[in-house]
């Protein structure tokens, strides 16, 4: 039965009925195309076997036959696999005496390939962008346990195909490109997503290739030997791990575990947390309120630095042309007299020759312990502003600020965050603005994303190496140079957070910078970290993307290891593959918050084929976006704005004109349809949305805006980043009476995205189109940084008061700030969904709210006589307006032309 809408009166009349497409919005359709696969005999088929687990390929298609059984449960393909199941023994697939015949040939069990008319495909089923990837089909004895949790969840790694070529020429043939996506971590704490720990010290690893035993090893002579599923070589096991409960240890059953390491494991005592603030201190901090806001929330955020053991350390240094240190007492000392220690620059030193080797102060309290020193911290810390208060500064020192924090730390490790409201001025890291205006929208444009001082990236790798992270929260209303600043934080495994004209006049910008600066500090970090992937025989990781520094060609290094950044490895296949079935294991070396060694290993295996249909019909358009997205942006940064447009486009045409030449080959006239498996049907979509992202579009950006948005599409894991290019965008004002309110249920997990008791329920998301925005409706579009709240022009004068608590239109408060509480359940259920997409357990990030009003047909009634509200409202619609990615903008065409395009180039 349909849920219950309770919809706000609409007019009588369509504002939009003048030759709008609005007038008549059909729901989406599938115009899918089942494709002939290879015949396979009944005998074949009895042999067949069922995967132990499957999910949902892709949206059911519509109008296609055969009709996939859209009845499935959620943990069942709804897919025919032409699997004949009668003759399987499922009763015997945990006896542990049956376990070690799994030599023989995997089965042959592969996804249905569907094709979609792209053109026929309009509105673009958004609901895809939810799916899961396609299942991976693995033999049931592909493992020795048969555990449903033997192969890695996606959410953990992701590939961009789900059945690999079994040669680099298939793989060429495909123009699909092969790599991973990998977000070693789900949340900011250990408290959710927790991982099975191994901790009674067995260890075991190939003695050739050093993988870790895992689910898909075959064991050996009386299980007295495994046979490692990387380079086959056969390794002894452990004697005591030789017992009746072998087969319920964890790494053979779970594909992602962690282990506690033992000693060898260790080159010196797990390193404590240890962080430095770098704050700024000059007058444009304390005019904006940064210093005592950042103050203010370091101290109600004490209790959320992960200190189980009472080991985190801090330490202070206000930085303006001088340097400020703080020597903090211990509690329990006689003396308990904090001490502020200026280092002064000479004014006769024109060139600041002086600060690279300025001398820190002989004192022995600079770093102390948290716990230790936790009253005099918090005395302080209350206090920490009233030694600024009159300063006059106008220079910001980083560099010189820099090499002290590293000189401090450099025996220890740990973590610098730089609070800063200045562009640095002065020191081997002065910056100065660079004219935009005369590069804007030219083949140098990208000359502003690159760092305009050397200084910055080799301190960062000096930093890498003494295991010290660079974290950056920059706030000012001028230009701050974030493209040159990100090196610190690249190659450190940090983040630059980024808040254009804060100010904290404004509660909103204070409740954004502080939340996320308090959410940054209660993350549980790893620490001395390094991370290395292992690839079967014949497969090789070739690039690899994100945050950190490589120490070799397959070995990547984080001073500290942050939980809510993904990363990007390009596979290559150097070798034909000559099994059925490849292997990827990543493998994390880290100190925990909890001052233990562990080692987090994620194992995924993979079926192969030599098909290019079983390719196509397992890719995985989402990780694909996420490889385009990255290899996108080092074409910016290595050549030109419009090499990585062309880069996006080329690679789309390419996989339309391979599934047109070699899958559905039969029709390949200029009337054709644009077909692609229905799998990768948004992909076009995305890739035209990327375009039209601040990070990619031509047109005059800001290089500070460009840069920032750069720095998040370069770390963001997927699912974000899949919103950071499409928002969510939902209608209120008719939504299900169940939206915004818990979910009173049991547990539901086969619901596309699974429903938990109690959690808010959100409506479905809508097109981003105009066409989908009436004129009397209200909307939220999340754009994953940003809420817009959406108000159209000819909204009814009840909606507006039940949301917003004022009689007309142009009463309403626009731009950034809370939407208004108010004492009506409608109000309510929006600041329940509102709330509810603040709630990102692997995330620091809070997104601040944005109201706006859409036009009328009668704009008086919204524009009045105060001219800067007017001109904030055009601005602000305008903003807004760029989120709707399937129309078109300045620049780039509408998505229905855009396929048009590209089905032209294709005919061409």
């Amino acid at each position: 039965m349909a849920s219950k809408r309770r919809a706000y009166p609409q007019p009588a009349y369509d504002p939009l009925a003048n030759g709008n497409i609005n007038n008549n919005i059909l729901p989406p359709t599938s115009n899918a195309i089942p494709q002939q696969q290879q015949s396979i005999s009944f005998q074949q088929q009895q042999q067949q076997q069922i995967p132990f687990q499957q999910v949902p390929i892709q949206q059911t298609p519509l109008n296609s036959n055969p009709i996939p059984n859209i009845n499935a449960p959620y943990n069942a393909s709804p897919y025919d696999l032409s699997n004949n199941f009668q003759n399987l023994n499922i009763n015997n697939v945990n006896n542990p005496n049956n376990l070690n015949n799994i030599n023989g040939p995997a089965p042959e069990m592969f996804n249905e390939l569907y094709s979609t008319d792209l053109l026929k495909d309009i509105p673009p089923p958004i609901i895809d962008l939810q799916f899961p990837p396609p299942p991976i089909n693995l033999p049931i004895n592909s493992s020795i346990t048969q555990s449903p949790e033997s192969n890695t969840s996606s959410d953990y790694i992701r590939s961009t195909l789900n059945v690999v070529p079994n040669s680099n020429n298939l793989l060429k043939k495909s123009k699909l490109p092969f790599a991973l996506t990998i977000r070693p971590y789900l949340s900011l704490t250990d408290n959710e997503n927790p991982l099975p720990i191994i901790n009674d010290g067995i260890i075991s690893r190939c003695r050739r290739c050093r993988a870790y035993i895992n689910p898909f090893v075959e064991l050996r002579n009386d299980n007295s030997k495994w046979k490692c599923n990387f380079c086959s070589l056969l390794n002894e096991l452990p004697s005591m791990a030789k017992n009746d409960q072998f087969f319920n240890r964890y790494e053979l059953n779970y594909g992602a575990v962690e282990f506690l390491a033992t000693p060898e494991y260790m080159v010196r005592a797990p390193q404590s947390l240890n962080y430095l603030f770098l704050i700024d201190v000059s007058i444009n901090s304390i005019k904006n309120g940064l210093l005592s806001t950042s103050i203010r929330t370091i101290l109600d955020s004490l209790d959320r630095i992960p200190n189980d053991h009472g080991r985190a350390n801090v330490s202070f240094i206000a930085v303006d042309k001088n340097l400020s240190f703080f020597e903090i007492p211990n509690d329990n000392d006689e003396n308990n007299l904090i001490s502020m220690l200026v280092v002064s620059v000479n004014d006769d030193d024109p060139n600041n020759n002086s600060l690279d080797d300025l001398i820190i102060p002989c004192a022995d309290n600079l770093v102390v312990n948290l716990k230790n020193s936790r009253k005099n911290i918090e005395k302080l810390l209350n206090n920490f502003t009233s030694y600024f208060i009159n300063n006059q500064s106008i220079d910001f020192n980083l560099s010189t600020a820099l090499k002290t924090g590293h000189k401090l730390l450099q025996n220890i490790g740990g973590k610098m965050i730089v609070i800063s409201s200045s562009l640095p001025n002065i020191g081997k890291g002065k910056l100065i603005i660079r004219d935009e205006k005369a590069v804007s929208g030219k083949n140098k444009e990208n000359s502003l994303l690159i760092s305009n001082n050397s200084f910055y990236k080799s301190f960062a790798i000096d930093c890498n190496k003494s295991q010290i992270t660079v974290d950056m929260f920059l706030t000012s209303s001028t230009y701050q140079d974030v493209a040159t600043l990100s090196n610190l934080t690249k190659f450190t495994a940090g983040q630059t957070h980024f808040y254009p004209a804060f100010n904290s006049n404004n509660l909103e910008d204070i409740n954004k910078f502080s939340n996320e600066l308090s959410n940054h500090l209660s993350m549980e970090i790893g620490l001395e970290a390094v991370l290395r992937v292992r690839c079967s025989d014949g497969i090789k990781g070739n690039a690899y993307f994100g945050n950190f520094f490589s120490r070799s060609s397959d070995l990547l290094s984080f001073p500290s290891f942050p939980r809510d950044q993904s990363y990007v490895v390009e596979l290559s296949i150097d070798n034909d593959i000559r099994r059925n079935i490849v292997y990827f294991q990543t493998a994390i070396l880290h100190t925990s918050c909890h001052s233990d060694r562990r080692i987090r290993v994620l194992t995924l295996a993979l079926p192969v084929s030599n098909n290019l249909n079983n390719i196509y019909a397992s890719a995985d358009q989402l990780s694909i976006l996420n490889y385009f997205t990255h290899v996108g942006i080092e074409k910016i940064l290595n050549n030109s704005f419009e090499i990585a447009r062309e880069y996006l486009n080329k690679s789309i045409l390419e996989i339309l004109n391979v599934y047109k030449k070699e899958i559905v080959a039969t029709n390949v006239g200029s009337s054709s349809p644009l077909q692609i498996s229905t799998n990768l049907r948004m992909l076009p979509l995305l890739i035209q949305s990327l375009i039209k992202n601040i990070s990619f579009r031509s047109g005059m950006v800001p290089s500070d805006h460009r840069s920032n948005s750069i720095n998040k599409l370069n770390s963001l894991p997927i699912n974000e980043l899949i919103q950071f290019i499409y928002p969510s965008i939902y209608s209120l004002h008719d939504m299900n009476d169940e939206c915004g309110l818990p979910y009173e249920g049991e547990d539901n997990f086969d619901e596309i995205i699974p429903k938990l008791n109690g959690e808010i329920i959100l409506p479905e998301c809508i097109n981003a189109s105009i066409n989908y925005l009436q004129r009397f409706g209200l909307y939220l579009i999340n754009t994953n940084n940003e809420i817009f709240i959406y108000i159209g022009g000819d909204a009814i004068e009840q909606l507006i008061f039940d949301v917003f608590g004022v009689n007309s239109i142009n009463e309403i408060l626009i731009g950034k700030r809370e939407l208004p509480i108010l004492d009506n359940e409608f109000n309510q259920r929006i600041h329940n969904i509102i709330n509810k997409i603040r709630e990102k357990s692997g995330s620091i990030k809070y997104s601040n709210v944005y109201i706006v009003i859409g036009p009328s047909n009668n704009e008086a009634n919204i524009m009045n006589s105060n001219i800067d509200r007017n001109r904030d409202l055009i601005a602000l619609r305008m903003w807004c307006m760029s989120t709707l990615v399937e129309d078109r903008s300045n620049t780039v065409q509408g998505y229905r032309e855009y396929l048009s395009q590209l089905k032209d180039k294709l005919s061409n």
